[in-house]
């Protein structure tokens, strides 16, 4: 297996609007894995499929804020540094958004943030697991083998999912929001669990 390695995009140093102190670095990651685990904070996120096999992440880093990598195995870990949760007054959002180009067929895909929204389309993988608090999550024929797992709080879900209705044995709750969805429905091989506060669900089966 390859070992992952970052590499600098360009020697592109940017600054955030309302943060004259703090410069931005255009950086990019590559690399193989098999499943991708996110933990980040105050961080945008989108996902879309890769062109080749290698995991591609694009991201910005500052002195203060940053994105640490994992690989064990096959599993890579991303991660908001220390400094990158929360210090001072929060840049612009296009400097605290990660782009994640995933490789079609991977086992697994963890996905947790706070404080904004996530995107994801077109993305195959066994399971995919979504967790966002402060913001809402939007997907587009997602395509899971086993399982998928969306989590919202004061967020919307929305979008599509790949699969007939029986396909998907369905566990749906929502508080203080509407839902397309019902709060449960039996059999299937694929689960689909849904937990949303303060925000709507609105998903789409598509056979």
């Amino acid at each position: 297996m390859k070992k992952f390695f970052p590499i600098l995009a360009a020697a592109l140093t940017l600054f955030a609007a309302g943060c004259a102190s703090e410069s931005f670095t255009a950086e990019t990651y590559e690399g193989e894995a098999q499943t991708i685990v996110l933990d980040l904070e105050n961080t945008a996120v989108e996902v879309l499929p890769a062109e080749g096999e290698l995991v591609r992440i694009e991201y910005y880093v500052s002195d203060k804020r940053g994105v640490a990598f994992s690989l064990d195995g096959g599993t890579l870990t991303v991660t908001s540094t220390a400094e990158g949760a929360s210090v001072g007054a929060l840049p612009d959002v296009e400097f605290r958004t990660v782009k994640v180009y995933v490789p079609a067929g991977i086992d697994a895909l963890s996905l947790t943030t706070t404080g904004e929204n996530v995107s994801l389309a077109d993305i195959s993988a066994g399971e995919i697991a979504l967790d966002v608090n402060g913001g809402s999550i939007a997907v587009e024929e997602l395509n899971v083998g086993t399982s998928l797992s969306l989590t919202a709080k004061n967020g919307n879900i929305s979008g599509s999912v790949l699969g007939g209705w029986d396909d998907f044995a369905i566990t749906c709750t929502v508080k203080k929001g509407e839902s397309s969805l019902p709060e449960e429905k039996a059999g299937g091989e694929k689960t689909l669990t849904v937990d949303c506060s303060n925000g709507d669900v609105s998903l789409e089966l598509i056979p």
